[in-house]
């Protein structure tokens, strides 16, 4: 019989971290719980799925083309894993499209793996509450794929918003939106500066590290995380109660803390930029992700961001403008 048609295009979030990062992996969050707060932002994964009204094959387009007579033939592994898990067969054609480079720390892996698994799930006429998304991506990305993915980007990536993550020691997590006024949201959103730093790295070294030195026991890098954690519910505090500059001095704070964990968090470019941009008026700062490159984010106060634009136009680095996204993943089309 002839196949349905089916057109979906979904779409998932980029996140900016405000606090917590690194403790959402399982090498510490089986020990000690973990918790995470970030932000989700008007940057997206897009998938576009339509199925192939002849052909028995699928194709899947991203940076390359693939096409294959079995989905296990797939050399993407998140893409392969998704299809796998979802178990919808062949006859299909998937692309992706981001708003921003991936491999530059704003969870884009976790989040192409989301709004794909949200576009099967569309496909198959079974539609799931975010929690059993957001578990279903991390499912594919770090048990199927056997990446070392915390539990972070998927988690907004589904949710979207200002959103706190309490990870208890059986992975469960406890979503909570992060509890601030409008007024305080918007002086927030104002006062983070985004600049692309031009690096792309995979953050797959970094966090393999973080989760050998973890399982070991390496007292360095446990005690750096306990600190972000702390640190995590210090800027969940100072958030709620309008004190923005100190959120961007706890942001001060946790770069030199996470500084300590691995000496591929930083460079000396990087620490250069770091410290021009403090000495411009800008009170802390923070690479998106596990570090070494991709985007920084810097709090500024309003008297002080053109002389930080400015410094750091000087240096090269390219400012992006961004809202934050208050909806998570989302099915835009589903004809």
């Amino acid at each position: 019989q002839p196949r349905s048609i089916a057109l979906i295009t979904t779409r998932a979030p980029l996140r900016i971290p405000l606090g917590g990062g690194g403790t959402d992996l399982p090498s510490y969050y089986e020990q000690h719980g973990g918790f995470i707060l970030s932000a989700a932002i008007d940057k997206y994964v897009f998938i576009q799925l339509n199925t192939l009204q002849v052909e028995d094959f699928v194709r899947v387009k991203y940076s390359e083309t693939e096409v294959v007579d079995s989905v296990v033939d797939i050399r993407h592994p998140l893409l392969r894993e998704s299809l796998l898990h979802s178990d919808v067969g062949t006859g299909l054609e998937i692309g992706a499209m981001a708003d921003v480079p991936g491999r530059t720390g704003m969870g884009s892996s976790g989040a192409f793996t989301v709004a794909l698994l949200a576009a099967l799930h569309e496909y198959k006429r079974q539609p799931v509450p975010r929690q059993q998304l957001a578990e279903a991506a991390n499912h594919v990305e770090a048990v199927r794929c056997a990446q070392p993915a915390g539990k972070h980007d998927h988690y907004l990536a589904a949710f979207g918003g200002l959103t706190c993550l309490d990870i208890s020691t059986d992975g469960r997590v406890s979503v909570s939106p992060l509890s601030i006024t409008v007024h305080t949201s918007e002086e927030l959103r104002n006062s983070m500066v985004v600049f692309f730093t031009g690096i792309q790295r995979e953050s797959f070294d970094i966090l393999s590290q973080q989760e050998r030195d973890t399982k070991e026991g390496d007292e360095r890098v446990i005690d750096s995380l306990h600190e972000i954690k702390v640190i995590g519910h210090d800027i969940k505090k100072a958030l709620e109660a309008g004190a923005l500059d100190r959120f961007g001095e706890l942001l001060h704070t946790h770069w030199e803390t996470k500084k300590k964990r691995s000496a591929k968090m930083s460079d000396p470019d990087i620490d250069r930029w770091y410290e021009e941009a403090r000495r411009a008026g800008a009170l802390g700062g923070k690479l998106m992700g596990a570090g070494g490159g991709g985007f920084f984010m810097f709090y500024c106060p309003a008297e002080k961001r053109g002389a930080l634009r400015e410094r750091m136009a000087a240096e090269g680095l390219q400012e992006m403008n961004f809202q934050f996204d208050l909806e998570g993943a989302k099915v835009l089309m589903n004809l």
